[in-house]
């Protein structure tokens, strides 16, 4: 069925996208329209009745175009476009293409009559529902109606741009599905007709045969853009009459005096009728046109991204095996929407089992007893408006009901995107719940990841090792990643490394290469093939990069090894989300060790001179001086102010970062207040500690939560 049904929305997407042109090919005629609320039906019938020996009809079509039949002086039956106030002939309408004639029938019934308009009548209906409950789906995701616009969770490319079109389109693609239906239903008659039927009509014959159509005041009152069509009285004689069809209306008039013989108003059933033809067809509208070209476009879009949706669902899901569950002593629990939290939970698997442990995975929704469990790890997301994920509705509930036999040791990790003001909160539900039940122990607080980063995964990994003695090496995620193009680089300036082992790199691109600073610099060592990432400051037209040599490090070394001139082949990943805020008022920039590398570029940048701060931690003196001669330029050239340093190896008091933040509490919660941008750059335990440092002063000093600034944009981190 979903095959079949498939097959039928690719064949009336791609019919559709042709016959979207052929509206817009019909208003583009070579002649302009004329302004129809402008002239009178009586001017316009007036000038065809001195041009032309007999008017049998006028008809203004969807495109504002006024056609006319009329009998030649010659006695020569004509049909064509008139211009309204001249009645001179612009071009007789031309027959439909072939190419649109051929596929109208193919995109109506499929060349099988009957039978064809009932499949495509039915798979019109099927999509109405996908649409509806697509942009249901999409509420959802994004936290409510309101939020349908904000930012979409960064993810793989189909999944953002299912979401990121269907805001857009589903809305387009149901009115055309719904009006399809609409029209399917029409041709076999189930639906009221929408013919008008007029009673009986007597005219009065004893009337002056003199009067001109032209003179009547019905017709000097009702301008075109009123009109539908007239058909002309068929002979002189007083029985015959007007049968004029208006926008809402018809009408039978005396042709001599302008009586209304019968009035009629349209039944809802033609309005809507022809309401759904425009609107499935695009008639009159250019800007309709397109609009149904590209929903018809995102159709075979959405067919594609939600096929490689399920096929990753399908991929990522993991079959609960009740055999083993009781032999199992560490137990994964996974709540996820779309399947990609199952992912890690698969890594975290085999990193256990590679220990020897006896590991089971599986859905948050299947949970129960587990007779020999030790240690429950929570892997969720959080969907809509902090919702849990479809497959852990129910956990908090058996959570309650379903007591386990042994004393369990438990930390929950929560998946999600700061974009969302919810981030990570049906983790944070799971943990606060988790803390009421006696027999749970905590291994380490709530970890939060953001935009599915395995670097922050790792993090976490190094964090529980601690905790519990073990030694857990995480596989890295089996993600097809397209490799960025290679750029060759010439070393053009290199330090020794200092007493941190840290030293500075300077590279030109040879060759034309876009980056920022804030941008990353990725390097893949032929040992093993594994990227690495380096922050980029650009100065000038040159990457500097800050790099702390490790001493079995593949790749600090090689760099360490290189010579001005060398070269190098790497490539740019754009960080665009990490770049120098154009819009801000005020720039907060906090980072340790070589963290500061891209913030010598991004102060640069600082050409209106706003208030910039950068914190920085390190060791001693000695581990700033390599940075000093960047730092005093940016200061003398006032892009910044004096810089603050934290050192935890000089003299005998230890400064660390979160201290000099806790001096200037008052100023920072106020800078947020006014609007100021946060940037932090550095290790991942310096970022957690800032982090939990800013929770505690927004919450204290604002009453406002952290994940209110991080929803504004006024958070940005990149951390490793």
């Amino acid at each position: 069925m979903a095959l079949s049904s498939g097959l039928f929305l690719i064949l009336a997407s791609v019919t559709g996208i042709i016959l979207a042109f052929e509206p817009m090919q019909s208003a583009l005629r070579t002649y302009e329209p004329v302004a129809l609320s402008e002239v009178s039906l009586a001017e316009t019938i007036g000038t065809l009745k001195e041009k032309y020996q007999e008017v049998l009809s006028i008809e203004v079509d969807g495109d504002d175009f006024v056609l006319a039949d009329v009998l030649t002086q010659d006695g020569e039956g004509k049909r064509f476009y008139i211009h309204p106030k001249t009645g001179e002939s612009l071009g007789e309408p031309s027959p439909q293409h072939p190419i649109f004639q051929f596929t109208t029938n193919l995109h109506r019934s499929l060349f099988l009559k009957g039978v064809g308009r009932f499949f495509v009548g039915l798979v019109s209906f099927l999509l109405c529902l996908i649409a509806l409950t697509g942009f249901i789906l999409i509420i959802r995701r994004q936290g409510g109606f309101l939020k349908l616009f904000s930012k979409v969770q960064k993810d793989y490319f189909e999944l953002r741009y299912h979401v990121t079109l269907g805001r857009w389109f589903l809305v387009p693609i149901f009115i055309l599905a719904a009006t399809g239906v609409y029209l399917s239903a029409e041709k076999f008659s189930l639906l009221p007709s929408t013919i008008v039927k007029h009673g009986t009509v007597v005219p009065e014959v004893d009337v002056d045969e003199s009067a001109r159509p032209q003179d009547l005041d019905i017709f000097k009152s009702t301008s075109l853009n009123n009109v539908r069509k007239i058909n002309f009285p068929f002979t002189p004689f007083p029985e015959d009459f007007f049968e004029v069809a208006l926008k809402n209306k018809e009408l039978y008039m005396h042709q001599y005096t302008g009586e209304i013989l019968s009035e009629r108003p349209y039944p809802f059933t033609f309005l809507a009728s022809k309401w759904s033809l425009n609107l499935h067809t695009g008639r009159g509208s250019i800007l309709w046109s397109l609009v149904l070209l590209l929903a018809s476009a995102s159709i075979l879009f959405f067919i594609y991204s939600g096929f490689v949706m399920w096929r990753k669902r399908a991929k990522n899901s993991v079959k609960f095996d009740t055999k083993n569950k009781d032999a199992c002593t560490h137990i994964i629990l996974v709540g996820s929407e779309t399947g990609t939290t199952f992912g890690f939970a698969k890594s975290l698997k085999k990193a256990l089992e590679k220990l020897g442990k006896q590991v089971l995975v599986c859905q948050l929704n299947d949970y129960e007893t587990f007779k020999k469990a030790e240690h429950f790890f929570i892997l969720t997301s959080t969907y809509g408006e902090g919702d849990p994920p479809t497959n852990a509705r129910n956990f908090l509930n058996l959570l309650e009901a379903l007591p386990q036999p042994n004393h369990i040791k438990y930390c929950v990790i929560g998946f999600g995107s700061t974009v969302y003001p919810n981030y990570c909160k049906y983790a944070i539900d799971v943990e606060n719940r988790m803390a009421t039940i006696p027999g749970f122990e905590q291994t380490i607080p709530l970890y939060k990841i953001n935009n599915q980063s395995f670097d922050s995964f790792r993090n976490w990994s190094i964090r529980w090792c601690e905790a519990t003695g073990e030694r857990l090496e995480l596989p890295a995620l089996a993600i097809k990643n397209k490799i960025p193009k290679k750029h060759e680089f010439e070393v053009v300036s290199k330090t020794e490394p200092n007493g941190d082992a840290t030293f500075l790199i300077g590279l030109k691109a040879k060759g034309k290469c876009n980056f920022q600073s804030g941008d990353l610099l990725e390097y893949r060592p032929k040992e093993d093939g594994i990227p690495r990432w380096f922050s980029i400051a650009k100065v000038g037209q040159e990457i500097l990069l800050s790099i702390k040599k490790h001493e079995n490090g593949v790749v600090s070394n090689y760099m360490n090894s290189l010579k001005p001139s060398e070269n190098i082949k790497a490539s740019i990943k754009p960080n665009p989300h990490f770049q120098f805020p154009k819009k801000a008022k005020e720039l907060l920039c906090i980072s340790n060790g070589t963290g500061i590398a891209p913030f010598l570029g991004i102060v640069a940048e600082n050409k209106h001179k706003i208030p910039i701060q950068v914190y920085w931690g390190g060791r001693n003196n000695a581990s700033l001086e390599i940075y000093t001669p960047y730092l005093e330029k940016l200061s003398y050239e006032g892009k910044m102010n004096p810089l603050k340093v934290a050192l935890s190896r000089e003299g005998t008091s230890k400064t660390y970062v979160q201290d000099l933040l806790t001096q200037d509490s008052h100023i920072i919660s106020k800078s947020l207040k006014n609007g100021a941008i946060i940037m932090i750059c550095g290790s991942l335990r310096m970022q957690n500690d800032v982090l939990e440092f800013l929770e505690e002063i927004t919450m204290k000093q604002l009453g406002t939560p952290l994940n209110y600034f991080e929803a504004k944009g006024q958070l940005k981190m990149d951390c490793y």
